[in-house]
């Protein structure tokens, strides 16, 4: 009677629902659901031929591509692990994190490559390596285009999966120590996808820019809810401006997940080009995550190009999202200014999070506005723990709650503010009263 919240349900959704819907533009090439479907079977047919079981994990090191898409959802299908990674890292940290993991299989865009040549010869357990964008093969590996040729369009027979098997490893960059595999299992995944598709808004009307990469805390979830959802999904490879405009107005984008400091570029390439700001769309939703960008970044988002700016706040253990700042009903009298104020802190809670602020005896701190505390979260979303690694796994998760190390302050009205990181709160007050 009861179906498992498993990952693989959200694209046989959009297939049922929005098959003939354009799904993915990706430069010259553009899919509907339907043969998206049919190239995430190909897939899952290869994985199946190289053997890949329940619980392994399989790599992908790649921009936003059509193909990485794939990977979220033919991956799923033979029980396998997605582990996504950092296209920004070092050689070195490459190798730490394919023989961590012991990811069996690795997808690397051709772009990409030469980031992981030198040092394939330290790779442990990768049995198989793919290049995405080629269509030779060599020694060293195969052609995804050509290798995908060789398997069948039709549905796969699927592994059985429960909802608290692992889906996904993903690799946090910690400012200390090797990085952390941080495992979320379908379940949190999906209960996640529920909770931000409806603060976000998401429906099949909307046309998603992939511009935050899909390993990035704040586009990782981005697949799996505008996937289920039947919106056309856009890839834009680098973090340029400029294309970034032309995307919009080509393709009617109306929403973007960003950084600050994307969000930044792209507010000084408007103030640049006075052109741009004519032609930029009405109401695109800007979704940024990370450090809050400055009020008046807020203003000119939403009064000067006339789009919406939604912060929220998470972490990669999470999901990641756990709070969503969009002023409420109750709240709509406040001024213009008092909005964008509003709007610059981290917010309340979403559905499925129970987010506290705490002083270090774990009491609530006041909402005063000043009072500091660490956020801590229990949700959901919350990740099964770290990968091969119990110590930092309890020492961020204590008596079911897991903290954050960020520490906050919560107004009168429930909005919740960042001040700083804990450690360095500490050092600045030398374990002084918790006070602003």
């Amino acid at each position: 009677m009861f179906v498992p919240l498993v990952l693989t349900d959200f694209l046989d959704r959009a297939v049922a629902l929005y098959g003939t819907k354009t799904a993915v533009i990706d430069g010259q090439k553009q899919v509907t659901y339907s043969e998206l479907n049919q190239r995430v079977n190909q897939l899952s047919h290869g994985l199946n031929d190289l053997q890949v079981k329940k619980g392994d994990k399989v790599a992908y090191l790649s921009p936003n591509s059509l193909e990485m898409l794939e990977g979220f959802f033919g991956v799923f299908q033979v029980g396998g692990i997605m582990t996504p990674l950092d296209t920004g890292l070092e050689s070195k940290e490459y190798a730490f994190i394919l023989n961590h993991s012991e990811s069996k299989v690795l997808f690397v865009d051709e772009s990409l490559y030469s980031l992981i040549s030198p040092v394939i010869h330290e790779f442990e357990t990768v049995e198989t390596i793919i290049v995405l964008g080629t269509f030779s093969h060599t020694e060293e590996y195969y052609s995804y285009n050509k290798w995908k040729e060789n398997f069948p369009a039709t549905a796969f027979d699927r592994v059985e999966l429960e909802e608290d098997d692992i889906a996904t490893l993903l690799y946090t960059r910690g400012t200390t120590g090797p990085p952390k595999g941080v495992l979320l299992t379908h379940r949190s995944n999906y209960l996640h996808a529920l909770s931000a598709m409806h603060h976000l808004r998401v429906t099949d009307r909307d046309c998603l820019l992939h511009l935050l990469p899909m390993f990035h805390v704040n586009g990782w979830g981005a697949p799996f809810y505008y996937t289920a959802n039947g919106a056309t999904q856009v890839m834009q490879k680098e973090k340029d401006p400029e294309r970034m405009f032309e995307n919009i107005k080509t393709y009617d984008i109306n929403v973007i997940h960003m950084t600050p400091p994307v969000l930044g570029d792209v507010l000084a390439y408007a103030d640049a080009n006075a052109n741009v700001q004519k032609t930029a769309g009405q109401g695109v939703r800007v979704i940024v995550a990370g450090s809050v960008p400055p009020e008046e970044q807020i203003v000119q988002v939403e009064e000067e190009l006339g789009w919406e700016f939604i912060q929220v706040y998470g972490m990669t253990e999470m999901s990641p999202l756990v709070t969503i700042s969009q002023v409420r009903s109750q709240h709509d009298h406040f001024s213009e200014g008092k909005k964008h104020v509003t709007k610059s802190k981290i917010g309340y809670p979403m559905i499925g999070s129970d987010v506290k602020v705490t002083d270090e005896q774990g009491h609530m701190v006041p909402f005063d506005g000043v009072s500091v505390g660490e956020i801590i979260v229990r949700s959901n979303n919350a990740m099964d723990g770290y990968l091969k690694n119990p110590e930092a796994t309890s020492e961020m998760i204590k008596n079911g709650w897991l903290h954050t190390g960020d520490m906050a302050v919560i107004d009168s009205y429930g909005y919740i503010e960042i001040v700083d990181r804990k450690k360095t709160y500490k050092d600045v007050t030398s374990n002084t009263d918790a006070t602003r």
